[in-house]
């Protein structure tokens, strides 16, 4: 198992940096598309554990609309505005499913804005002065919490976090992400300095990394607790030894929002 999940870790890796590097459109459809998959998954295990039965096609199609919701901010409020009107008219005519009509809905919209809007912020940092040295940041100081939390909790964990919603994650896991996400910043902090102006002193590195590990072992609560309700381990099968696209995107979703906001507000 350790050595699948290493191997789609590289093969993963040998994609995003690329991908990261040339930037629009490849990064914008990277995001997309992690999108579209994650929505998928999310909706398809609410509709497999007869939870609801959310809108399993066009749900996605607007995840990736609010995705790419950046780049035309101007018709932002039409993108949310007409699929609400649009899936409730929908609901109207589906005859089968007016029993749980609204929860239905409210699974509809809680999918797509969890996964879709929370995503469009990693565009939105790219798009940023010095963006791509940014995501870089952001996205390996987060695997470097989630390897160091992983690694902690596997082999010294003994104090369990919250069995109700993660019977494997660890106190000693936690610190230990913290951990590895500091020192992973100050690295790959050195690293991006090389090919862009980004500067950070050391102890807005230091905050950086913390805030990175506080919002990505977050967002894997949050979707452990989600998967937690759905009664499985995983949202799919479709990376070996990692899970599904929504089981790599739990530590990501907040960080990318947390990543946007620290560095248009506080650095810039």
């Amino acid at each position: 198992m350790l050595a699948r999940r290493i191997l789609t870790a590289v093969v993963c890796l040998l994609v995003i940096v690329p991908v990261v590097w040339f930037g629009p459109p490849w990064f914008s459809l990277f995001i997309g598309g992690a999108a579209v998959v994650g929505t998928f998954e999310f909706h398809r295990l609410v509709i497999s554990k007869s939870v609801a039965r959310p809108l399993l096609y066009f749900a996605p199609a607007w995840s990736l609309g609010l995705t790419l919701s950046p780049y035309y901010q101007d018709i932002l409020p039409v993108v949310i505005t007409l699929p609400i009107v649009l899936s409730l008219g929908w609901l109207l005519l589906a005859r089968s499913s007016r029993d749980k009509a609204f929860h239905s809905w409210a699974w509809t919209i809680a999918g797509v804005f969890y996964i879709g809007w929370l995503l469009s912020y990693w565009l939105q940092l790219d798009a940023l002065s010095n963006g791509r040295a940014w995501v870089y940041l952001a996205l390996f100081t987060t695997f470097a919490s989630d390897s160091s939390a992983f690694l902690v909790g596997r082999n010294w964990g003994r104090h369990r976090l919250d069995p109700g919603i993660s019977p494997r994650k660890t106190w000693e896991g936690v610190v230990g992400g913290f951990i590895g996400a500091v020192l992973g910043a100050i690295i790959i902090m050195r690293i991006v300095g090389l090919f862009s102006s980004l500067f950070l002193p050391i102890w807005q590195v230091v905050i950086f990394g913390l805030l990175v590990s506080l919002l990505a072992q977050f967002g894997d609560l949050v979707e452990s607790l989600f998967k937690r309700n759905m009664g499985v381990r995983s949202s799919s099968n479709l990376l070996p030894g990692h899970g599904g696209v929504l089981d790599r995107l739990d530590s990501l979703i907040f960080v990318g929002v947390g990543a946007y906001y620290y560095a248009a507000w506080l650095v810039m």
